[in-house]
Order: C-alpha cells, then structure tokens, then sequence
C-alpha cells in the first residue's frame, strides 16, 4: 500500500532531473552554436577575408594573427558549454556561467556606451596606431553597436541561464544580486577607463 507513493515522488523526482537536463542541453548547444557562428566571422578575417573592413591595417599578418587568436579563444568558449554541462562537471557552471554572463554582459555594456559616446562626438573612439594605419570611425563605431556587442550580450545572458539551471533555487537571488552588482561596477570602472577619467585603454 506504501509502495505507490514512493514510487510517484521518484518518478516525479526523475521527471524533474530530466527537464533539468534536457534545458541544460538546449541551452548548451545554443551557446555553442552561437559561439561558434561569431568564431568564423574573426576566422574569416584571420585566413584573409576583407568584407566589412573598418580600415587598412598596419599588417595584414598581424592583423590576420590577432583574429585567428581571437576565433581559437572564441571556439574555445563555444566548447566550453557542451563540456561543463555533463554530469562530471555541472557542478562548475554556476561559477564559470556566472564570470561568462558578467565578463560578456560588462564588456556590451562598456562598448555600447563608448561607441554612443563615440557616434554623438562626446568622446570619439580612438584605435590603436600600432594596428590600423586609417580608419572608418563611423563605420567602427556601428559595427561595434549592432554587431560585436550584442553578440557579446547574448553571450552573457546564455552563460547565465545555463548556470542558472544549476543554482538552487534558495541561491539564485544571491547569484543574480553578486552577478549584477558586478557587472554594473566593472562596467562603471571601464567607461570611466574608457573615456579617460581613470588609466587609458584602448578599443580594437
């Protein structure tokens, strides 16, 4: 007589698991997919392609290394995923989910405001001589605003919501709260960087 509710409550418990994972895939597969279309768009750069130019660089092996390093690390980011969501290793997804979603979301953030600031005169963007003889501002400028940053953003909402399968529910307030609240600080400290009030940086 016993024997049935104890059955019910593990194959609620089982159902429950699997809901779990099969979100945990979906979104893995949805942040390696999307990881790996921006690491083409740098690995056609780096094997010589030419559309979208926003200049001319200083070197073109140069600039085709930087972009093969930049599609390596990016192809990297997109495997990631598929990596820590096995059972092995989820575990580690709320802390690799949580510097994803605050490292991509801040630098959006950054870039966004400095390319506002950039398009409207404020504070015009300044790329480094040592890597473009001329360029396009403008052309940058947009490029940045409706191509590379958004993509940084989706990037950073996916690593979230993945780690986020994996937080307990008593500790996603927490999560969420340290996660903002670092995102909004460093991104603080890179416009303040980026527009000169603290040590200078440059954008690529």
């Amino acid at each position: 007589m016993r024997s049935s509710p104890i059955d019910v409550r593990h194959e609620g418990v089982a159902t429950t698991d699997d809901s779990r994972d099969q979100r945990a895939r979906k979104l893995a597969i949805w942040l390696a997919g999307w990881a790996f279309v921006y690491g083409c768009y740098r690995a056609y750069y780096a094997f010589g392609g030419t559309f979208g130019m926003i200049g001319e660089p200083v070197s073109k092996p140069v600039f085709q290394a930087i972009n093969a390093a930049g599609a390596a690390v990016i192809m990297a980011a997109a495997v990631l995923p598929l990596i820590l969501a096995r059972p092995a290793l989820r575990r580690t997804l709320p802390f690799f989910g949580w510097a994803g979603a605050v490292g991509c979301c801040m630098h959006a953030v950054v870039n966004w405001t400095l390319r506002v600031l950039s398009v409207t005169g404020v504070h015009p963007t300044e790329l480094p001589g040592s890597v473009w003889v001329s360029y396009d501002r403008n052309v940058a400028d947009l490029q940045d605003l409706f191509l590379n940053e958004p993509w940084f953003f989706v990037e950073g909402l996916l690593w979230g919501a993945l780690a986020l399968v994996f937080v307990r529910a008593s500790r996603r307030r927490l999560w969420l709260t340290t996660a903002v609240a670092a995102m909004v600080l460093t991104s603080a400290l890179g416009i303040l960087t980026g527009v000169g009030l603290l040590d200078s940086f440059t954008v690529l």
